[in-house]
């Protein structure tokens, strides 16, 4: 992947009220997710769901960007990194969905919440993002605050559970290199739009080929209870939280954004709760907070960060 820096001011831009208020929006969306995939299982395979759901998704974007008048056809020089960006999500799902078959989902949700992490690595090495020692400690401290809300460490834990545990790391390596692609690449000039449709319509193909060589298999009609658990992936969460997580990577620091997704499983484990009814004890409750600290750190402004205006404000088109 080839990339320039970015100038300080647009890599290390700090979260504005207002894209705070996008992200804690994207991650409790996110995390609910998480239990509309659960739901669906009787009637719909893991990686079925993500071929359907990017297929579903597909026209919905299309329709998006017809209407806000994107030039999706044009040359921009974006392609190479498009096609990248593709087969990079679709990898992304075959991983996690195969690790989630080997070790548990409370194991691989904290171990898909490494994506921070690489996020942080690349973008010091692609973008010029620098993260102070407080950061650092604010990533480690919401991870923790993750770890500590799912249960890990659990017992029982053999080869096979530690290979599901290594394909999911693998999976949060590819999520964030998505992340990475968008920022470092020539899609960082294109509309949001377009890369999100390089992303899904190339996913397409691979996730249905990973179904077909898994064996994966859909024995019945599924129910209005799934079809609508697929609306809800496909148009909300693909065509329009996807959507709103580019604007914003294209307009603000990639690692404190990333930071920020540690969210996300504990609106999971409170959606579990509610929906599911499973177990919430007082531990989630510390969990939360050393998350919510974690994330001060991270975002906590610096006597020397730059004072730019707010790109949500003053940006007319993605």
């Amino acid at each position: 992947m080839t990339s320039d820096r970015l100038p300080h001011s647009f890599a290390e831009r700090s979260l504005s009220a207002q894209a705070i208020g996008l992200m804690l929006m994207l991650c409790f969306s996110w995390g609910f997710n998480q239990i509309a995939v659960k739901l669906a299982l009787p009637d719909i395979p893991p990686l079925w769901q993500g071929t359907i759901r990017s297929m579903a998704a597909l026209p919905v974007l299309l329709l998006i960007a017809h209407f806000r008048g994107v030039k999706l056809f044009e040359r921009d020089g974006t392609l190479r990194a498009g096609l990248l960006l593709g087969v990079t999500f679709g990898m992304e799902f075959v991983l996690v969905y195969r690790g989630l078959e080997l070790t548990s989902a409370s194991r691989a949700v904290v171990f898909l919440y490494t994506a921070p992490f690489f996020v942080a690595l690349g973008s010091f090495r692609l973008l010029g993002e620098r993260l102070r020692v407080l950061q650092w400690g604010g990533l480690a401290l919401s991870f923790a605050g993750v770890a500590l809300a799912i249960g890990v460490p659990q017992p029982d834990v053999d080869a096979s559970v530690l290979w599901g545990d290594l394909l999911i790391v693998g999976g949060g390596a590819l999520w964030a290199a998505t992340t990475l692609i968008v920022k470092a690449t020539a899609l960082r000039h294109a509309p949001a739009e377009k890369a999100l449709i390089y992303q899904v319509a190339i996913s397409i193909p691979i996730l249905g080929m990973a179904a077909f060589s898994f064996g994966e298999t859909v024995t019945h009609f599924p129910g209005p209870l799934a079809l609508s658990l697929m609306a809800y992936q496909a148009i909300w969460v693909v065509g329009l939280t996807f959507l709103l997580w580019f604007v914003l990577v294209k307009s603000y620091s990639a690692s404190k954004l990333s930071a920020f997704t540690f969210i996300t499983p504990l609106f999971g484990v409170a959606a579990s709760y509610f929906i599911l009814h499973d177990r919430l004890t007082p531990v989630f409750g510390a969990a939360a907070l050393l998350v919510i600290a974690g994330l001060y750190l991270v975002n906590r402004p610096h006597p020397g960060d730059p004072v730019t205006a707010d790109p949500l404000l003053t940006v007319t088109e993605t």
